[in-house]
């Protein structure tokens, strides 16, 4: 089976996603959201299209933000918390 960037990619949006829905709830993520950013940089930096696969987590945290409904303050500041964090993570 071949890898996709939808494939490698997806899962860890998913895992933001499911982190600023908790945060909804009154749960603490800050300490999550930089572990699995972080984490996220780092495997798909060391794969061999790197540059493509973080543009591609990048541009999937910003659609969420951008998709996300009015008044979602919480759910909306831990993505944006976590574009943040990846750019800040991002290998040039």
């Amino acid at each position: 089976m071949r890898a996709t960037v939808v494939g490698l990619v997806s899962p860890h949006l998913l895992r933001v996603v499911d982190l600023a829905q908790q945060a909804e709830t009154g749960v603490n993520v800050d300490w999550h959201v930089r572990d699995a950013v972080g984490r996220t940089m780092r495997e798909l930096g060391d794969q061999f299209n790197a540059g493509s696969l973080v543009a591609a987590y990048l541009d999937g945290l910003d659609a969420a933000i951008r998709q996300a409904p009015p008044g979602r303050f919480a759910y909306t500041g831990v993505l944006r918390a976590a574009a943040t964090a990846a750019r800040q993570l991002r290998r040039d």
